[in-house]
């Protein structure tokens, strides 16, 4: 059994907050760059071209790389053979996340109520995915989601019978009613299968996969190589202003579900997608 202080989480976490929200993750960066040299519209290539400008001034003034610092959503998942000492671990995720919000002076987006909106002034709570998985260690992942994108997202109940073309109308109609609204070139996150909720916890974590990284299944990479042609055929463009780079990456979670349903959940992230990683 290996044992790990909680506040050795809690550090981690304080640092991944602010490294999110001041450094694009590499991945993200290299599909960029890679963006910006093969896009054909002249306005496309101008306002990809900005987008690198503020990225390369947040990192060098340490400066937000957006305004908005989002909520923080941490993954995590816990090796069976570990211990956490010294407190509880949803408290220390949290206090992770107070630290890197008030000592990053990162904006305070999260309100204790959703009908009443009182600030809790430090971004807490996050919100906390636990899974349980062989082994020792712990692989953390930070994700901060500005709302911009995630109130762009949705859940389709579809009928079985509607099938893979059914699949694919979801997704495009989900990123063609987004639009310019949640700030493109996009990542889109699909979940296919389980619940209502299932699919859209496999959603929001498969934007957390490396941008490239395809699905080991080999007709989910098909589809995910489909859907972002189609959606980057779309004409939507950097910043909704036309071009063809509306998307950097369809990235999908598959998982069993039940005879009567085809649930799709569709959460789309916007041009920073961040995403930090780390094993303890």
């Amino acid at each position: 059994m290996r044992e790990i202080k909680v506040q050795e989480i809690t550090r981690n976490i304080k640092e991944m907050c602010i490294e999110a929200n001041h450094f694009l993750s590499k991945d993200m960066a290299d599909a960029m760059a890679n963006a910006a040299a093969s896009e054909e519209s002249p306005l496309g290539r101008q306002i990809l071209s900005q987008l690198q400008d503020n990225l390369k001034i947040a990192g060098e003034d340490m400066i937000p790389i957006c305004q908005d610092t989002g909520m923080a959503v941490v993954f995590l998942e816990v090796g069976q053979d570990v211990h956490f000492e010294g407190g509880l671990l949803v408290d220390a995720v949290n206090e992770g996340i107070r630290q890197g919000y008030t000592e990053g002076y990162l904006r305070k987006s999260v309100v204790r109520d959703p009908l009443i909106r009182e600030n809790t002034k430090d971004n807490t709570p996050g919100v906390i995915h636990f899974s349980i998985v062989e082994g020792s260690r712990v692989r953390i992942k930070v994700a901060p989601k500005g709302f911009g994108s995630e109130n762009m997202s949705r859940i389709f109940m579809l009928k079985p019978a509607e099938g893979i073309e059914g699949v694919k109308e979801a997704v495009l109609t989900a990123v063609r009613d987004a639009g310019p609204n949640a700030c493109p070139p996009m990542v889109i996150g699909v979940g296919i299968g389980g619940t209502f909720e299932k699919c859209a916890l496999m959603a929001k974590e498969a934007l957390t996969r490396e941008v490239g990284r395809h699905s080991e299944i080999p007709y989910v990479k098909e589809l995910e190589e489909e859907l972002l042609a189609r959606i980057n055929g779309l004409g939507i463009g950097p910043g909704g202003l036309g071009g063809r780079t509306t998307a950097l990456a369809v990235n999908i979670n598959t998982y069993p579900t039940h005879i009567a349903g085809l649930p799709v959940g569709v959460n789309i992230c916007c041009h920073v997608n961040r995403h930090v990683v780390r094993v303890i």
